[in-house]
């Protein structure tokens, strides 16, 4: 709501263009009627925005690309990956396999793969209720290596508690997490600590809270540069994807 008004304070300003910077699209899950009588929030968000005055928007690691489909005006996605990659590649991990906790995220885990010149594996799993998988079995082989579970982001941290613990059960030496998203639901703090996991690797798209910021496990980077470089190639009218190149 605030961002709301916010543009409806510059377009009766006169503003000659307005940029909506939205590190974290959080209604991004809600794309969809998954049963009857619920909204499709992120269609009615984007609608808002639009009405609301906004003639561009800037996104990061929305829940599924096709998500900008939903907006009728210009939609500049932006990736942390290149702030992720860049950290892990200082952290030099021996025998590094990339993992895709689902079938839905094995592009992006392919693509951090590559970068990183790891091999991938994938976990499948069956989603039994809101916010709770069962994990199954995992696609690949792990035995030896040090896994780096991708994902865009952690809510509870059922789900890549129960990934790591597949993971390590295939013979993996070391789990590694990270994604862009940090939402933390409670009880993810505490599922994070008292898991096998080595290290959860996050962005600052959402501000953590303070039990996350005193968690060891848990360390943030910080998205501001890439924000602050797609703010300006919008501003010069050059080309944002060249960020990614």
């Amino acid at each position: 709501m605030e961002l709301l008004l916010m543009i409806d304070a510059l377009k009766r300003a006169s503003a000659r263009r307005i940029t909506a910077v939205i590190p974290y699209y959080g209604y991004a899950r809600q794309d969809r009627k998954d049963k009857p009588r619920v909204p499709i929030s992120s269609k009615l968000v984007a609608d808002l925005l639009t009405t609301a005055g906004a003639d561009r928007a800037l996104v990061v690691d929305l829940h599924a690309p096709q998500l900008q489909g939903f907006f009728n005006i210009p939609v500049d996605h932006l990736f942390g990956s290149p702030v992720l990659v860049s950290y892990f590649k200082e952290l030099n991990l021996p025998h590094l396999t990339v993992v895709s906790p689902d079938a839905g995220g094995v592009e992006r885990a392919r693509f951090f793969a590559k970068k990183m010149d790891a091999a991938l594996a994938i976990v499948d799993k069956r989603r039994v209720e809101m916010n709770v998988a069962e994990v199954m079995h995992v696609i690949g082989d792990v035995k030896g290596r040090t896994c780096l579970v991708i994902d865009d982001l952690i809510d509870t941290a059922g789900t890549l508690v129960k990934t790591a613990d597949a993971l390590l059960e295939s013979g993996a030496t070391q789990v590694y997490a990270c994604c862009s998203h940090p939402v933390f639901s409670p009880p993810a703090i505490e599922n994070i600590s008292q898991s096998p996991i080595t290290q959860v690797v996050v962005t600052n798209t959402i501000p953590l809270s303070e039990a996350a910021e005193r968690e060891p496990k848990i360390k943030k980077l910080s998205i501001a540069g890439l924000i602050g470089r797609a703010i300006q190639s919008i501003h010069e009218e050059t080309s944002v994807s060249k960020l990614f190149s």
